[in-house]
């Protein structure tokens, strides 16, 4: 179904992540005239055309949907890869080991040990949501918020995993940080991270006092 949003925007309900990432890739390999944002989403995306004609754009978007829906089962499409150094040494890391019933050092093998998905941002601008955790990592977020995390922050809150962009309130659980910027507004894009990107977080060690 393709919904509108406001007066330049149109809803598709995709009902996938799968199927969003998809059409966000058609979309971004052939924009359409007058597209000027395209914002994908667990099981949505967005399309903001300020300058399109709206009835041929929801024609477009149905015809694409119907295309990239008939690829089901063939998987995501691949995006490019990102490798983000991880100091290990986050303030819950020991309470997330307790609540998984394993060592801290299991912890951090099974956070590196998958690839994981840019799922869609949200939240804040640049804060990527990561599919694909180890599920015995899945743990609740903390009962009360902390006032500011420090950018760069890696943590993981229920099936996600996520890098702060920016010191920000935040409720996930911090495993360690990473001094690789995941957001920079002097760059093009200004988010690393993208949807469809792969992610694979490495330990490091932290540099001596």
């Amino acid at each position: 179904m393709i919904r509108r949003a406001g007066e330049h925007g149109l809803l598709v309900e995709t009902g996938s992540l799968e199927l969003s990432h998809r059409l966000d890739a058609a979309l971004r390999t052939d924009r359409p005239a007058g597209v000027a944002e395209i914002v994908p989403g667990p099981a949505t995306v967005l399309v903001v055309a300020p300058g399109a004609d709206q009835a041929r754009l929801r024609d477009r978007l149905a015809a694409l949907v119907a295309e990239e829906r008939g690829k089901a089962g063939a998987g995501a499409a691949e995006g490019p890869a990102v490798t983000i150094p991880v100091v290990y040494d986050g303030a819950d890391l020991d309470s997330v080991a307790a609540l998984a019933g394993i060592g801290a050092d299991e912890v951090v093998a099974r956070h590196c040990g998958r690839e994981l998905v840019v799922g869609w941002l949200g939240f804040a601008p640049g804060f990527a949501y990561l599919t694909g955790l180890d599920p015995v990592l899945e743990t609740p977020r903390l009962d009360t918020p902390r006032t500011s995390v420090p950018a760069g922050s890696v943590a993981i809150a229920g099936p996600y995993s996520a890098v702060y962009p920016t010191a920000s309130p935040g409720g996930w659980r911090l495993l360690g940080r990473t001094s690789v910027r995941v957001w920079d507004v002097t760059a093009d894009p200004p988010s690393l991270f993208r949807p469809g990107m792969r992610v694979r977080f490495v330990r490091e060690e932290a540099p001596p006092s």
